[in-house]
């Protein structure tokens, strides 16, 4: 990895073990696991998901229960999409959590007429003030299929950048955030790790637990 400071709030603060003992608090719920987790995390689930597929692979399972972790505003975000019963952890992504709906009605009267797409790992009242929820590739494709002027994309400041490039005659409003820790990857670190291959960038996984993440994966594409 180009960066050892590169975490994620989010799958730093869930273990292997924490998901063991949900497993035993809640017998036969599937484990579902956002693909922001370790490959310790994901070695111990059914499922893997993204922010795009993740109600499609909820609702592949025919239980009520489903454990989800560990965004928790993505957990009730996605039980309120799928009608099932989310069994979460309280962890959130430093980008999203800090998201208002306040702001995004102020957004709304400032520029009539404006399409809001807020990230499922936003705050509940946020996605649902929204005119779309949903993950970046579906914010990019509505962006690229609506015959709207303006937006208001409610997730991490480089989606905005990139469809501003990408979109010409689009204008994009309103809040963003960065993320510090997605911000730490730079080009110069990656030839830099490419050109010298530095021990202490190296990630190494053992063969059991890469074998279990791998199988959470494979599902993944097969039920998404």
């Amino acid at each position: 990895m180009p960066s050892v400071d590169a975490v994620c709030s989010l799958a730093d603060v869930i273990r292997a073990a924490d998901v063991r003992e949900l497993k035993v608090r809640h017998p036969g719920a599937p484990v579902v696991f956002y693909v922001n987790t370790s490959a310790e995390v994901k070695a111990e689930s059914d499922a893997c998901c993204t922010s795009a597929n993740a109600a499609k692979i909820i609702k592949s399972f025919k239980e009520s229960e489903i454990i989800f972790v560990p965004d928790e505003f993505m957990a009730k975000n996605l039980e309120r999409e799928t009608g099932k019963r989310i069994i979460n952890w309280h962890s959130r992504c430093v980008v999203h959590q800090d998201f208002d709906e306040r702001k995004v009605e102020a957004v709304r009267s400032a520029f009539p007429g404006i399409r809001v797409l807020a990230h499922s790992e936003c705050p509940p009242a946020v996605a649902r003030s929204a005119d779309m929820m949903g993950g970046t590739s579906d914010m990019e494709k509505y962006v690229k299929d609506s015959g709207a002027p303006t937006f208001m994309l409610v997730t991490e400041c480089g989606l905005s950048d990139r469809l501003r490039s990408e979109s010409p005659g689009r204008e994009f409003v309103g809040m963003c955030s960065l993320c510090p820790y997605m911000k730490k990857n730079s080009l110069a670190g990656i030839l830099r790790v490419l050109k010298e291959l530095p021990g202490e960038n190296e990630v190494r996984i053992p063969a059991p637990v890469a074998a279990k993440a791998a199988s959470a994966l494979g599902r993944m594409f097969e039920l998404g």
